[in-house]
């Protein structure tokens, strides 16, 4: 079983590496609690851990059209992701983009995102749903490829819903706070930041993930990227509106004042409010208190 499973990877790999040949492809605290990242609960799959590569997708979906494009994604992709490599860390839709659906998707290398977009794009998968998915959007270009600030800020992957523990579907409020970074500032910016962050995650917010701007070729050009970075993201995961509203929204309003006024920002932050998709990985879990 072994030689097979090897077998299987290296025509998985090869598979995906001529595809790409054909087609010119050439220590920060978590939350309250004081947990940190890699403590957060995992799948027993050491494969779901230690992504270093992301691509943080923003779609613009059809007017009302955005449920629909919700159910073929959470029916079909997450899964066939997963079983090349990659992982669909959270897929939401945004509050104040009434067509806005974005989706988080990881790698564990950059050479992987090649590899694997090309098995998955010119696979069976796709292959049957594209047309029904592709008429339900009309903008998927605002991407950001990005990757952890440090190795500790990855974006912590969560277990699968649980069709049986959580009838309801993935709960809670995940936010996206997107800054846009003067050149050669990243690291600068960031440790002004920290004491922002550190208000964020004692006033209720699970910190998930800090990410910069990937500053590399893309290797799967079939699939654009923005090129007008540098950007620092981060992501945090809320119990639910009250929280958001009581807490969160007053904070984000009164550090983005700040934050800009020290200079090393190219605009006024984004902060990104997502709800979670019935099987969106990032989420409140249910033994969260």
């Amino acid at each position: 079983m072994a030689r097979k499973t090897k077998r299987c990877r290296r025509w998985l790999i090869s598979l995906g590496v001529w595809s790409v040949f054909l087609l010119g492809v050439s220590d920060l605290a978590l939350a309250q609690n004081a947990q940190r990242l890699d403590t957060w609960p995992r799948e027993h799959d050491p494969h779901l851990a230690d992504f270093n590569i992301f691509e943080f997708r923003r779609y613009t979906i059809k007017e009302e059209q955005r449920q629909h494009f919700a159910r073929y994604f959470d029916s079909y992709f997450p899964e066939a992701f997963q079983q090349l490599g990659a992982i669909a860390a959270g897929s939401f839709f945004e509050r104040k983009h009434p067509s806005g659906f974005t989706w988080i998707r990881g790698f564990h290398t950059l050479d992987d995102r090649a590899i694997v977009n090309a098995a998955f794009y010119y696979g069976s998968v796709w292959n049957e749903h594209r047309d029904a998915v592709n008429d339900l959007m009309t903008d998927s270009d605002n991407v950001l490829l990005l990757r952890p600030l440090r190795p500790q800020t990855s974006i912590g992957i969560l277990p699968a819903v649980d069709p049986i523990t959580e009838p309801s579907g993935a709960q809670g409020v995940v936010l996206a706070e997107i800054f846009a970074v003067k050149k050669d500032q990243v690291d600068a910016f960031a440790t002004q930041a920290e004491a922002v962050f550190e208000k964020y995650r004692n006033s209720g917010a699970r910190e998930a993930g800090l990410l910069v701007t990937l500053d590399a070729r893309n290797n799967f050009p079939q699939l654009p990227i923005r090129t007008d970075g540098p950007f620092l993201v981060w992501l945090g995961v809320l119990r639910d509106n009250q929280t958001l509203e009581k807490n969160l929204i007053p904070l984000t309003e009164e550090a983005n004042k700040t934050l800009v006024a020290r200079g090393l920002l190219r605009g006024t932050p984004e902060l990104v409010i997502l709800d979670p998709t019935p099987r969106s990985r990032l989420r409140w879990l249910p033994s969260w208190k």
